[in-house]
């Protein structure tokens, strides 16, 4: 995916989470959201950090050869003390209303305008592609929407957009088959993605005799130990079909 459209799909989904919660009550933002330890404010402020911090690192160049995504990624978890420190200073005790006018100013469409593709960028947890970079923080910003959706369930949920939807989930699974390597087991998120996974017997012809089949969101869950593997609604066929011992890719 292009920059400019990653850019775009990080902005796109930033200001639909900060349309949805222009209509939560302010006594809400006290409650507790999903994450152990964070209410909807505290969640909010960790958006915050995820675009601001999105547009700063577009604005960094590094000087050594870029880490793999499933790499950078896989650092999130020893590093979770530096984000949970980021994101309880940035949300401080700054209002709602101050933490949503944050979320809605930075602006990754202009900061990716000065970018091309090949630069590696000097991001929290080593040097990464830009687009890389801007893949990862749709993840964050699509999966922490359905979070928000799942902390209040008597409210709509906050609506996906298809480009951010679309790039964490080909994201999640290229990260899958970068740790579980081969071609034993295709894994078919329909509309966006289908990846061969599972080191195994090659197949090379007709319907694939391992096949596990999912909707976005229920890939998005599963691939960020929101939702386990016996819970999810899933078509798994063949005796190679169960991925329980490859997930989650993130969390």
């Amino acid at each position: 995916m292009r920059l400019d459209a990653l850019a775009g799909a990080v902005r796109d989904q930033a200001t639909t989470i900060a349309d949805w919660l222009d209509d939560v009550p302010i006594g809400d933002y006290t409650q507790p959201s999903v994450l152990t330890g964070w209410d909807i404010r505290t969640l909010l402020g960790h958006l915050v950090v995820t675009v601001s911090g999105a547009v700063d690192v577009l604005g960094t160049r590094a000087t050594s050869a870029a880490t793999p995504v499933a790499e950078y990624v896989a650092r999130y978890r020893p590093d979770v003390l530096d984000v949970e420190r980021r994101t309880r200073a940035a949300t401080a005790d700054r209002p709602p209303a101050e933490l949503l006018a944050a979320l809605r100013a930075a602006d990754p469409i202009a900061a990716a305008a000065a970018v091309r593709p090949p630069t590696v960028l000097a991001a929290p947890r080593g040097p990464i592609r830009a687009d890389d970079w801007l893949a990862t923080r749709a993840v964050e910003l699509v999966v922490h929407a359905d979070d928000l959706s799942r902390s209040l369930p008597e409210r709509q949920p906050v609506r996906l957009e298809r480009t951010a939807l679309a790039a964490a989930t080909r994201l999640l699974a290229e990260i899958l088959a970068a740790r579980a390597p081969g071609h034993s087991v295709e894994l078919r998120v329909p509309p966006f993605v289908a990846v061969q996974v599972v080191a195994g017997p090659r197949h090379t012809r007709g319907t694939p005799p391992n096949v596990v089949e999912t909707d976005p969101l229920t890939w998005l869950r599963l691939a960020t130990g929101r939702l386990g593997w016996t819970d999810a609604p899933v078509s798994a066929s063949g005796r190679r079909a169960d991925l329980s011992g490859y997930l989650p890719v993130l969390s």
